[in-house]
């Protein structure tokens, strides 16, 4: 009696979320794994699997362009609005509610998340199996934090199978103590099942290697200690430590275990890829959305080979890479856009989580900031993530690279007759590791490298920014910051305000998260928990 009802409360599950935030299962399902080769455990679960996938960096193509092209992308200092007819932003901090709700409001992501996360419980009870319910529940946390990282207080241990978020507020604090909870368990499962795989078709992360997932787990355990450093310490080295260390299976450490959604073909592409080219105007390097200044003058400044694996060269006579300021005033494309570099992606480019030198400058900004045992030396680990990076990007001179003590002027010249140019310095940092620096110098230096190495992530190059400070970014311009006030032009946005419809849908717990963790105010200026660095 219980495994009909499991099987109908499956099948109601999956017809509730047929219109998903990922690839339709049957577009992505690929012989010899036929739907009418499965069981339907192994048919709900494949679908549920990759759904829930599609929900981290968003698969769909909309919800994707506003939470990393339009909100993580220009705030984390990777990408540039570029439509001239937008007059309210992110990037302007003025948006209006329909961009900065689509986290916490969008169909396509809680609802889809807690949806298809009941079903995998569904199945794991069908199939006395906890494997795939702990690796949904990484993959929960791995899209959450993404939320939590946003807003800052959100409802999340009361919300239930349908993704409903009326009802009441967690602090920071608590999410992240939920958040280390979740891992741990799903770590503890995993490593208790080292030798089990998903059904073939449930996994286009790591095509079922359970390995593989425990070293994700443990690095985005490590990720997120890192970013509660300054607000939790003791908590961040604790859960540091722990995710580093070997017999919880370790973190990922090759370019081989970098955890991405690699099946992009045919109608199925990269969602980056789709909105980059929306209303390009006739400009070849993109759309909407076009390189920032900002990482480009780094990189130039550097002399980095990487650029011609992350940037479509601009047609500006003699400049290969220029990027477009954020925060200023936007060019029109079909004059000038070919003047600035694009974003080098293609339809089948990976849809990057975490990569293995991420989780290198974690384990040296640890050792050499804040005194963790990362199990080795933090010159070790900061050269090891530029070598990882090159190598995940596969350009060549990484040797020559690391010994540069010297760079060119990190500043910016803006094709457009000058209009939003920037003269100032932005680092006197170089490439080089210095070992008798500060603290504060090491830090920098970690976080510059680190912010190169994780181009794409834009959600998470704005979090490490609010957190640290680093890299330092174009301030806003007169003209582009748009908040009246409320947002600093030199720090930029510090967090997204909550949708208006909470206001009416959930009143009493909205009100009530907003004067207790935010201060009573709800808008882009309120610095996040973990974002206060002493």
């Amino acid at each position: 009696m219980k495994h009909i009802l499991n099987t109908l409360i499956i099948g109601s599950l999956i017809a509730a979320t047929a219109s998903s935030c990922t690839a339709k299962f049957e577009d992505i399902n690929s012989e010899p794994y036929r739907p009418g080769d499965l069981s339907a455990d192994d048919y709900a679960l494949g679908s549920a699997m990759n759904n829930l996938a599609g929900c981290v960096v968003s698969s769909d193509v909309n919800t994707a362009q506003f939470t990393d092209c339009l909100m993580g992308g220009p705030l984390g200092g990777y990408f540039a609005d570029s439509n001239a007819n937008w007059k309210a932003t992110i990037s302007f901090f003025n948006a209006t509610d329909d961009w900065t709700r689509v986290f916490l409001k969008s169909d396509k992501v809680l609802p889809v998340l807690f949806s298809n996360l009941s079903v995998v419980e569904v199945v794991s009870q069908n199939t006395s199996n906890p494997v795939p319910l702990a690796i949904a529940q990484i993959i929960k946390v791995a899209a959450m934090h993404r939320v939590a990282d946003t807003y800052g207080p959100i409802p999340y241990s009361k919300i239930g199978a349908d993704g409903s978020i009326t009802t009441p507020y967690d602090s920071e604090e608590m999410v992240y103590n939920k958040f280390f909870e979740e891992l741990n368990s799903a770590i503890a499962v995993l490593n208790e099942h080292p030798n089990d795989r998903l059904t073939a078709t449930a996994d286009y992360i790591y095509q079922g290697d359970i390995q593989k997932w425990i070293r994700f787990a443990n690095s985005l355990k490590l990720r997120l200690a890192m970013r509660i450093v300054n607000a939790a310490p003791d908590k961040a080295r604790e859960m540091a430590e722990a995710a580093v260390d070997p017999q919880f299976g370790g973190v990922i450490e090759q370019n081989a275990d970098n955890a991405a959604w690699t099946y992009f073909s045919g109608s199925v592409n990269n969602p980056l890829f789709v909105a980059k080219e929306y209303n390009h105007e006739g400009s070849k390097t993109g759309g909407d959305t076009h390189v920032a200044a900002d990482i480009i003058a780094y990189m130039n400044g550097y002399d980095d080979p990487r650029r011609e694996k992350y940037f479509v060269k601009s047609e500006w006579t003699g400049i290969d890479y220029v990027g477009m300021r954020r925060s200023a005033k936007v060019p029109e494309l079909k004059t000038i856009g070919r003047k600035y570099s694009g974003i080098n992606l293609s339809p089948n480019s990976p849809l990057y989580w975490m990569n293995a030198a991420e989780v290198s400058f974690l384990r040296a900004e640890a050792e050499a900031v804040y005194g963790f045992n990362m199990g080795g030396e933090a010159k070790t680990f900061y050269e090891n993530g530029i070598r990882l990076s090159f190598e995940q990007w596969q350009a060549d001179g990484v040797d020559e690279y690391l010994a540069k003590e010297t760079k060119k002027s990190i500043s910016y010249v803006d094709p457009n007759e000058g209009i939003n140019s920037y003269d100032k310095e932005l680092t006197n940092i170089t490439v080089k590791w210095d070992e008798s620096a500060t603290p504060e110098q090491k830090q920098e230096r970690i976080i510059i490298q680190k912010w190169i190495a994780n181009w794409l992530l834009g959600n998470e190059a704005w979090a490490d920014y609010r957190r640290t400070g680093y890299p330092h970014l174009l301030p806003a311009t007169e003209e582009g910051n748009k908040s009246g006030g409320v947002v600093d032009s030199n720090r930029g946005a510090r967090r997204m305000p909550y949708p208006v419809a909470e206001y009416n849908d959930n009143a009493e717990n909205i009100e009530y998260a907003v004067n207790t963790y935010l201060g009573g105010r709800d808008d882009m200026s309120r610095d996040l928990w973990w974002a206060k660095k002493k």
